[in-house]
């Protein structure tokens, strides 16, 4: 193969859309923009949140309080970016699941119950063929273990494992530490850091998995 073959072969491919772009959310983001000779081709952010005087990773990145976190990523790219980079301010919720589109659809939700609408959207993503991925904890502090786990082997006293399960979902990759709101430890931004590479990391493998 030539040079000119294998950098074709690099070329940005595929569509990923992120639903939540929160503390995480914005780390996955800025992963996948930044992957060079390959990656998605197109990102869509899909969060109607705005951005809060406590988020200082946008705020450390330029990004001013009361804007929408979804167009902060549409203006990291700004005019003549390489990769398509989508914003919809939105909140996903059954009256709008028609928004998700892509090859590969990752939900990084935070705060309150957000569990049966993670189990709607995984449901509509594979049904309009999309490969999905979503996290299982990212709470913990120091070197805690980041789990990567298809939803048929992880594990069953998980709880946000077993609701989804108990919903019929199937063939969903899950990545996080394990530990949840009910544990005492924080979250923090190393921690999210490696949850996010992981999560990065699978994306990309089931980005080249659907070539």
């Amino acid at each position: 193969m030539s040079l000119e073959e294998m950098e074709k072969a690099k070329a940005p491919w595929g569509e990923v859309t992120l639903v939540g772009v929160g503390r995480l959310g914005l780390r996955t983001a800025l992963t996948l923009m930044q992957a060079h000779r390959g990656g998605p081709k197109r990102i869509t952010a899909i969060d109607e949140q705005k951005i809060s005087p406590d988020d200082l990773i946008f705020r450390t990145m330029g990004a001013r309080v009361g804007d929408y976190k979804v167009r902060f990523l549409e203006k990291l790219a700004g005019p003549g970016y390489s990769k398509e980079i989508v914003g919809i301010p939105k909140f996903i919720s059954d009256k709008n699941l028609d928004l998700i589109r892509g090859d590969v659809v990752c939900i990084e939700m935070a705060g309150g119950d957000t569990l049966p609408l993670t189990a709607k959207i995984i449901k509509h993503a594979q049904k309009n063929g999309a490969s999905t991925i979503s996290t299982m904890g990212v709470f913990g502090i120091g070197n805690v273990a980041v789990q990567v786990s298809d939803i048929d082997n992880a594990d069953p006293l998980n709880p946000i494992v077993k609701h989804l399960k108990n919903t019929g979902i199937h063939n969903h990759v899950l990545v996080g530490t394990g530990k949840l709101i009910r544990d005492w430890e924080p979250v923090i931004p190393p921690v999210l850091d490696r949850v996010s590479l992981a999560i990065s990391s699978e994306i990309l493998k089931l980005l080249e998995q659907r070539k």
